[in-house]
């Protein structure tokens, strides 16, 4: 059976791939919606702002997720045009300049980790009675990912072409 996005020449497993890509992000159009109406509804402050920012999450994921789908279809498609997340060898061209600079962020990153641990210790009295410590622990999160990133840019970019 095919379906409305049928990628011609793809391969069974690439059409796979790039329909449930393309139901996921559909899917999530109504979470998206569910998330803005619960910000801008609620009664509570707090709650409202907690909720953007798993909102302003969920739109970055719909977008990451839109872009994997095209790329996958460009790809299967050998479309000539620049593909939205682009293949690995893209930054081997500065190969040099990434490492240097991965490094540099690699450091930065850790050093931020340092403080922030300190500050949420600092914050360890208002837990039960703010969301800072959370914001907190969030960033420290988005550290990690960061870290993660980076890790990954110098391992690839460090292999041989």
């Amino acid at each position: 059976m095919k379906s409305a996005t049928d990628i011609p020449g793809a391969s069974a497993w690439t059409q796979e791939l790039y329909d449930h890509l393309v139901s996921h992000v559909d899917n999530e159009r109504d979470v998206l919606v569910a998330y803005q109406e619960l910000a801008e509804t609620t009664d509570s402050p707090a709650f409202a702002y907690l909720a953007r920012l798993i909102l302003d999450d969920e739109r970055r994921h719909h977008a990451m997720l839109h872009d994997l789908a095209e790329t996958i279809r460009g790809n299967a498609e050998l479309s000539p045009d620049p593909l939205p997340i682009p293949d690995l060898a893209m930054f081997r061209a500065d190969r040099e300049k990434i490492l240097e600079q991965t490094e540099w962020y690699l450091d930065v990153e850790r050093e931020d980790q340092k403080m922030l641990a300190k500050l949420r210790k600092d914050l360890r009295d208002v837990r039960d009675t703010t969301i800072w410590e959370l914001i907190v622990r969030l960033i420290q999160h988005d550290n990690e990912k960061h870290r993660m990133i980076l890790e990954f840019v110098r391992d690839r970019a460090k292999k041989p072409m």
